[in-house]
């Protein structure tokens, strides 16, 4: 299996080089790796003691940032090395202040874990919830390196609970502690015969309670939804938007939108207003005093989604008509009741919300029609769905700092 392993990666990497000749993304992905050996030599100081946590992408980054930046509270002399697989991760946070080096994981390899290891030197490893590279945590294992598994989540159909899975499920058994988000996970585990997990939560509760508690005032949103009953609609794309646009057409007059796409391309935003009948405005071009009789405000640039739904009595996440469900948390953590689309099953968080009636799934206009007009209408359901959402998120803090009090206590010497 581990020879089946290593031409699978081979064949990956192999087939990222053809794409890269017409793909940006996997052109990135072989750019951002090379000559990662002397840049590695280069960025790391010997003598100087270091902790590597390694994520996915983008969105593991934000579920691990919390853990870093206590890290670096509780251990100020440790510096950190931050990895990342995919470019979506490592293009947008490259420049991110909370680490020492921030570099692509390079290709999972023998010899590639033995170099990185031999130069890192690392006092422990933290890796986020997905992460299950077979060389690099083999050659932490056997050097006696700590490495960590958090957030993470794991279901019966994954491979390691398969028949033939039993060499995957031997890499999780060579994860010094695995953190687990909730009890079905930690009961997966156990029953497989893995003695080496806890449940300790999920940490992007912890950093998104972290950025409600940061949130900022939005001068255009906030005169564009005054005295309105307004609906944020984030991270979409072009199937949430098609049902959307047909539902903001048939809506109160009183009712307006904010919405802020997935993709902010010209393409998109032009599309997006050639659809809408409504009065329709983009966020860069606000006047003051311009935006209160508009019904559509169009948000077409990144960076401020979490702080615009403090301005919607409901928000609509995207991406669950697709290939998944964006961040929901953001939204709840602000107490308004959060609609999706029907692919949200692999979403733990979304799962729990929806069964504590804080969360609402559609598959269609006319469902999407029906919980809006439920809410809208019905003040006691409203009230009800809101307060659990708000609960959910202020209940489900706590993930970090359990992990840290694990460290506190594990690597006392740091």
């Amino acid at each position: 299996m581990r020879l089946i392993y290593y031409f699978s990666i081979q064949l990956y990497v192999f087939f990222i080089r053809l794409a890269s000749l017409f793909s940006k993304k996997a052109a990135l992905w072989i750019r951002g790796r090379r000559g990662w050996r002397a840049s590695l030599r280069n960025n790391t100081v010997q003598g100087e003691k270091y902790i590597w946590v390694h994520c996915a992408s983008l969105g593991e980054f934000e579920q691990g940032r919390p853990v870093i930046e206590s890290i670096r509270k509780q251990f100020p002399t440790l510096k950190v090395i931050l990895t990342f697989f995919s470019p979506s991760g490592y293009e947008v946070r490259k420049n991110y202040s909370g680490a020492d080096y921030i570099a692509y994981l390079p290709a999972d390899s023998p010899s590639n874990s033995r170099f990185f290891t031999d130069i890192v030197k690392p006092e422990f490893a933290v890796f986020v919830k997905y992460e299950y590279w077979y060389y690099y945590i083999n050659t932490l294992y056997k050097r006696n390196i700590p490495v960590y598994l958090i957030s993470s989540i794991f279901r019966k159909e994954q491979v390691f609970f398969r028949w033939y899975g039993k060499w995957y499920l031997g890499i999780v058994k060579k994860f010094s502690k695995v953190f687990v988000q909730d009890e079905a996970s930690y009961d997966l585990l156990k029953k497989a015969g893995v003695n080496n997990a806890v449940k300790a939560g999920d940490t992007r509760f912890d950093r998104v309670w972290q950025i409600y508690n940061d949130r900022r005032d939005i001068e255009a949103a906030e005169e564009f939804s005054k005295g309105a009953y307004t609906i944020v609609c984030g991270s979409t794309w072009q199937p949430d938007e098609e049902i959307l646009i047909s539902w903001l057409h048939n809506s109160p007059e009183n009712v307006k939108y904010i919405i802020a796409p997935h993709e902010i391309h010209e393409s998109r935003i032009m599309w997006m207003e050639s659809q809408i009948k409504l009065s329709c405005v983009r966020y860069s071009d606000y006047v003051k005093g311009k935006f209160a009789d508009k019904r559509v405000l169009i948000i077409d640039n990144i960076g401020m989604l979490s702080s615009l739904y403090r301005y919607g009595k409901l928000a609509y996440v995207g991406g669950a008509f697709g290939k998944g469900l964006h961040n929901i948390l953001e939204a709840a953590a602000y107490g308004i009741p959060v609609v999706f689309g029907p692919s949200y099953k692999k979403f733990g968080e979304a799962v729990r919300l929806v069964e504590e009636g804080g969360a609402f799934s559609i598959k269609d206009f006319n469902e999407l029609q029906d919980i809006f007009n439920r809410h809208y209408s019905d003040e006691d359901f409203y009230k009800k769905a809101s307060e659990t959402a708000g609960r959910f998120v202020r209940e489900n803090v706590g993930a970090t700092e359990m992990f840290m009090k694990f460290l506190g206590s594990n690597h006392q010497k740091l």
